[in-house]
Order: structure tokens, then sequence, then C-alpha cells
């Protein structure tokens, strides 16, 4: 069940967790576009830094009861409404990406149309934006840090007709 599910703003507590996070190599590894050094803690303390100060994302921590398992954010990419999200991968498989995609979307940032990008082989992360009424709006070539190499992704995007779902 994931009714347990919530989203609230980013504490400074938080950050260590998401570290932690984003610095498990196959979590990079699967989501594939990284920071360059996902291990670099003072580089990603400036990152977060540097998100919370800006007015234009919009950003929250993904709970289940009170334990933090991942955040999501949006933000403007060439003009452009993007989401963005990670989960801690002891919890990956049991719908708290699904249900805190909805929830943000519904509740936190309802502008659309809403773009996200996943690497063409996160077959999961697909999986979670399909489920949430994204589709697949094109193909494009990018460099993934976490593997050393350009990869395919897949752009999806929701339209302005998603009526939401909570």
């Amino acid at each position: 069940m994931t009714d347990d599910v919530q989203l609230r703003d980013v504490s400074e507590a938080d950050l260590p967790v998401l570290f932690e996070h984003g610095s498990d190599p196959e979590a990079a590894h699967m989501a594939a576009f990284t920071a360059k050094d996902p291990g670099d803690r003072k580089a990603f303390t400036a990152h977060w830094s540097r998100i919370l100060a800006d007015p234009r994302v919009v950003t929250r921590t993904i709970t289940r009861g009170e334990e933090v398992v991942g955040s999501i954010s949006s933000y403007e990419e060439s003009g452009r409404r993007e989401v963005t999200y990670w989960i801690g991968r002891s919890h990956w498989g049991r719908g708290i990406a699904t249900r805190a995609l909805e929830l943000f979307l519904a509740d936190v940032d309802p502008r659309r149309p809403m773009r996200a990008r996943a690497a063409k082989d996160n077959v999961a992360s697909r999986r979670v934006l399909e489920k949430c009424g994204f589709t697949v709006v094109g193909e494009a070539v990018g460099f993934a840090n976490a593997r050393g190499a350009e990869i395919e992704e897949l752009v999806l995007e929701l339209g302005e007709d998603w009526p939401g779902k909570t």
C-alpha cells in the first residue's frame, strides 16, 4: 500500500539521506543522468543549495511514514516544464515513485504540459511515467555521467488534458 506516501518541503535534515540515495552506484547507473561525481558531497551540497534557492524550481521530499525515501522536482528546461524524481534503491518496486508523482502532479505543480526524461533502458522509470499519463514524444542521445558514455533517452510528455489522479 502506498497510502502513507507523502510529499513535504525539503529540510536540511533530508539532505544526508538524499546524498546516500544519489551516491548509490547501482541506482546512479540505472538513472544514468547524474552529477559528474555522485559521491562528491561538496558538489551535492552546492547543487541542492542552488535548487532550494531557485524560485523556479519546485521540489519536495518524498516520505513514507516518517522515513525519507526520495525527492521530486520540477524545473524549466529550454522553456519547458520538466519533472524528475529519485527514490532510494531500497524502496524500489513498491509503487512509491508512482504515488509520489501522482501527488506532485495533482497537488504541487499542476502546470502543463510537463516533460520527463528517462534512460531508454530504464524500464521501471518509463513505467512510472506512463502510469501517470506521460507518453513518449521523442528520443534523444545524451551523455550519461553515471555510465561515462552517450546513451539513448526517452522524452515523455504529460499533456494539458490530464485530469489528475489522487
